[in-house]
C-alpha cells in the first residue's frame, strides 16, 4: 500500500467514525505508529484532518460536512454546558435567531419556558423543539430543506430574515479562527448565517473547542464581528484570551 492509498483510508475512517487512533490505525494498516504519525502530519497540511493527543478527527470541508444526527453523538456533555452558558447571554432580548445545529438546539431547548419570546430558526429540529412551549412563538424560516442537517437554506430563506430586527443570534460555525474567522462549507448556509447576523443587535457564537483554529470553505463573519463566544474549558485560556483581544467577550464553560 502507497502512502497516499494510505492516507485515503485514514480520511475515510475519520469520516465514517468521527475520529481516528494512532495505535489502532497502526494495526489494521500494518504499519508503525510513527508512519502514521507522518500521515497524519501530511493530512493535516492538506487541510483533511486535526491531529489531537493520540490521533485525529476530520474537518468538514466543501466536500464533506457531518450530519445533524451525528453531531448528535459527539462532545455532548460539553455542548450541554456550552449551551447552558450561552442560553444566560439572553438578557432581556425577546426575539431569537437559532442557528441550525446541534449546539443551537440545545440553546433552543435551555432558553426561559416561562415568558414571552419569539424564536427565529432555520432548522426544523429546533422548531419541532420548542412548538409546544406555551410561552415561545417560533417561526421557521422557509427554503429548501438540506438533507444533512434538516435546516432551510437559499433565498427564501434569506428575504425572510431580511425582513427581521432580530434583538440577539445564536450563531454555529464549522470552524472559527483569528486569522479566517468563522467558517462553513456549503455557501447557501453561509449566506444564511451572514443575514441572520445583519438581523441582529446582538451575536453569540456557541462551539465546542475542536472548533477553534480550524477552517473551512465559505467564511461568513469575522470574530469582532460577535459579541460574545461561548466555549469550553477545554479551549485553553491563553487562547480564548487571544480571541477576546479581537473584540468579543469570551465564556469558557
Amino acid at each position: 500500500m502507497t502512502a497516499e492509498e494510505r492516507q485515503r483510508q485514514i480520511v475515510r475512517a475519520a469520516r465514517r467514525s468521527g475520529s481516528v487512533d494512532v495505535t489502532v490505525l497502526a494495526a489494521e494498516l500494518g504499519v508503525a505508529k510513527e508512519t502514521v504519525r507522518r500521515d497524519l502530519r501530511a493530512l493535516e497540511d492538506h487541510g483533511l484532518v486535526r491531529r489531537t493527543h493520540g490521533g485525529a478527527y476530520p474537518v468538514e470541508s466543501a466536500g464533506f460536512e457531518t450530519t445533524l444526527a451525528f453531531r448528535t453523538t459527539m462532545h455532548v456533555p460539553e455542548k450541554r454546558r456550552i449551551a447552558a452558558a450561552a442560553a444566560e447571554q439572553l438578557g432581556d432580548a425577546e426575539t431569537v435567531f437559532v442557528d441550525e445545529g446541534f449546539t443551537p438546539q440545545l440553546i433552543a431547548e435551555a432558553l426561559p419556558k416561562n415568558r414571552p419570546l419569539t424564536v427565529v430558526t432555520a432548522s426544523l429540529a429546533t422548531a419541532g423543539a420548542l412548538a409546544t412551549s406555551e410561552h415561545v412563538t417560533v417561526l421557521l424560516l422557509g427554503g429548501r430543506v438540506r438533507s444533512g442537517t434538516l435546516a432551510t437554506v437559499d433565498h427564501w430563506t434569506t428575504r425572510m430574515l431580511a425582513g427581521f430586527v432580530i434583538d440577539l443570534a445564536y450563531i454555529g460555525a464549522n470552524g472559527i479562527s483569528r486569522e479566517h474567522g468563522l467558517t462553513t462549507p456549503d455557501p447557501a448556509v453561509s449566506e444564511v448565517k451572514a443575514q441572520a447576523m445583519r438581523a441582529s443587535r446582538r451575536t453569540v457564537f456557541a462551539g465546542v473547542h475542536t472548533k477553534f483554529g480550524a477552517t473551512s470553505f465559505c467564511r461568513f463573519a469575522g470574530v469582532g464581528d460577535l459579541d460574545c463566544v461561548v466555549t469550553s474549558t477545554q479551549l485553553p485560556a491563553s487562547e480564548a484570551h487571544r480571541y477576546s483581544l479581537q473584540g468579543p467577550q469570551v465564556i469558557r464553560a
